[in-house]
Order: structure tokens, then C-alpha cells, then sequence
């Protein structure tokens, strides 16, 4: 299959790519480099052993993205491209739903004039909000509380509405949860621009003495430690899933299906934090400040629908996934 993946560059695009090099599938990456690297690229194609076909490009540009559509036939699309910050998104708001939207309604208007049907797309756990119960169902009510939850819903919303005009295409939503880690290569990992946004990178930036301390969040919630509690996911775990949702759109025929994407088991800031210490063989250094407006007490995925209709479940742990992520951090201290 020739499949095309926009945001390939990316985190977890990234190792999407690996994995479907690896499956014997033809990939085409589009990517404008925005919060990645060239280097990801060559990366990816070192760890597999296979060439890619990559153009640096913004898909919300209708003449970059018809190239690569014009080249030769794509059998199908995993749409990673947009942006991904839950704060930047609250400070810029409009620039949120300018380019995720923007890019989504490109791709999918160049989609339909080339008779491509068959697309995976990246969500989020964002969509659910503030859960009042866990662990999350994808019947979970979607009442997304930030702009860049509301800009994924509003492109769930998007995709279930052209699936029920138009039945023949087959659409998948991956609502993943915290996806961390790298690939156990120690060539590709996540290699944020500026101060990093999720836990991972910047508890693994403390620990090879890029940054000072970790700033955690909240420690006075209603949890055995008083910390958050997360659904830390391998981001190889979450790849693999990618490839389980591309093959089951044959599978199921038509329509737009969601999942989520987790380990189901909920992992708090302090354990994650003991875990990579133990893994890193010393002290992380990291203070306590005040809970961020938004964030829930405990978020964590049912994933049992995955398991059934996918077959596909999370088999790494949050040893593997601090393991992993330190053999790239510690190997490429500077990022790429």
C-alpha cells in the first residue's frame, strides 16, 4: 500500500513511518518542519533500512499536497499534521483553528478529487475534557475544555459528517492518550523545539542537564501521591496501533470508527518521575508548583474496544517507555 503521511517528521509521525517500512508499505511524507527536523527523516529511513519518498511542504498548501498526489496513486492517508500544544493553544487560540482546520479541510477536498478514501486520523484523549468517571469509554461523553481539544473534536465532527454524506469513504479516529518514550534504537526520539510541553522530554532534558528542574504540576489532587495521574502510552505501542487501524479499514467497509489508543493503567507524575530516576541511575531534580487550570485529577483509557475491533494492544511498560527515551536523550543530548 502507498500510503501518505502527512506531519511524518513528527513524534509520532515518525515512527509511524518506521513501522510501515518495516510492514512493507510505500511512504510518502509530507512535512513543513515546523516542530521537526530533516534529520528525523533520515532517521527513520537509517533504523529501516528503506527509502521514503519526502517533500518539505504545508498541507494546508493545495499545490504542495496535489504534487504528491499527482506523482503517483495514494491507496490511503494517516493525518498527523497540526499543531499539538494545549497552552499555546489558550495564549493563540486562532492560530490553533487556522492551521489544524485549515490543513484538515485542504487534505480532504485533495483527498475526494483523487478518489482517496481511506484515511487514519491523529486525535486525541483531549476530546473527552475533564472526565467525571474513568477509566475512559469512547462512549465518554467529547466535551473537549481547550482549543486544541476543540480543534480535534471539531475535525472528528468533520470526519463522521463526510463518512455519513459520503459512505464510501473508511475513516479511524485514534484517540491517544500520553504517548512518550522512543524508538528502542536509541536513533529517533522526541526532540521538541524550545522548552518542551510534555512531561517526558522535559523530565529527560533535567536528567542529561539541559534544563535544571522539572516543574510538576499539581501536588495536592485526591491520588495516592497527590500528583496527576496519566495513561503513559509507548510511542511505539501507539505506532503499531496506527498500522492495526490502516489495515482494519478493509476490514470494516465504510464509515468513521473511534478508538482509543492506551495502556489502561494510570501512572502519576511521582512514579512516573522514581521510574525514570531508577532508570537514569540518579536523582531528577523537580518541584511542586501550583496545578494548571484544565488539568483532571486522572485520566486514563478503557482500550478494550481497540483490543477487539483493532486487535491490537499496548505491550510496553513505563520501564520500557523511560528506557527508551533516555537511550535517545542520552545518546543525543542536544536533540538532533
Amino acid at each position: 500500500m502507498r500510503v501518505l503521511v502527512t506531519g511524518g517528521a513528527g513524534f509520532i509521525g515518525s515512527h509511524t513511518c518506521v513501522e510501515l517500512l518495516a510492514a512493507d508499505h510505500d511512504v510518502v511524507v509530507i512535512d513543513n518542519l515546523d516542530n521537526s527536523s530533516r534529520a528525523a527523516i533520515v532517521a527513520i529511513e537509517q533504523i529501516s533500512g528503506k527509502s521514503l519518498t519526502f517533500l518539505e511542504g504545508d498541507v494546508a498548501d493545495r499545490v504542495a499536497l496535489e504534487k504528491l498526489f499527482a506523482q503517483a496513486p495514494i491507496d490511503a492517508v494517516i493525518h498527523f499534521a497540526g499543531l499539538k500544544a494545549v497552552g499555546e493553544s489558550v495564549a493563540n487560540p486562532m492560530r490553533y483553528y487556522v492551521v489544524n482546520l485549515g490543513t484538515t479541510m485542504t487534505l480532504v477536498e485533495t483527498m475526494r478529487s483523487y478518489g482517496v478514501t481511506r484515511l487514519v486520523f491523529s486525535s486525541s484523549c483531549t476530546v473527552y475534557g475533564e472526565p467525571e468517571t474513568v477509566p475512559i469509554t469512547e462512549a465518554t461523553s467529547l466535551r473537549a475544555v481547550n482549543p486544541y481539544g476543540r480543534t480535534k473534536l471539531i475535525q472528528e465532527e468533520l470526519f463522521r459528517d463526510l463518512a455519513a454524506a459520503e459512505p464510501k469513504w473508511q475513516i479511524s479516529l485514534l484517540r491517544y492518550f500520553n504517548p512518550v518514550g522512543a524508538h528502542p534504537s536509541g536513533g529517533l526520539g522526541e526532540d521538541p523545539r524550545g522548552v518542551p510541553n510534555n512531561i517526558m522530554p522535559f523530565l529527560m532534558q533535567v536528567a542529561v542537564g539541559r534544563r535544571e528542574k522539572l516543574s510538576v504540576f499539581g501536588g495536592d489532587y485526591g491520588t495516592p501521591d497527590g500528583t496527576a495521574i496519566r495513561d503513559y502510552i509507548h510511542v511505539v505501542d501507539l505506532a503499531e496501533g496506527h498500522l492495526a487501524a490502516l489495515a482494519a479499514l478493509d476490514q470494516h467497509g465504510p464509515g468513521c470508527r473511534a478508538y482509543n489508543l492506551g495502556t489502561g493503567r494510570g501512572t502519576s507524575v511521582k512514579e512516573l518521575i522514581t521510574v525514570a530516576e531508577q532508570v537514569v541511575g540518579k536523582p531528577i531534580n523537580y518541584e511542586i508548583v501550583g496545578r494548571r487550570p484544565g488539568d483532571a485529577a486522572v485520566v486514563y483509557a478503557d482500550p478494550s474496544f481497540a483490543a477487539a475491533e483493532l486487535g491490537w494492544t499496548a505491550t510496553r511498560d513505563v520501564v520500557d517507555m523511560c528506557a527508551d527515551h533516555w537511550r535517545w536523550q542520552s545518546s543525543h543530548p542536544s536533540g538532533f
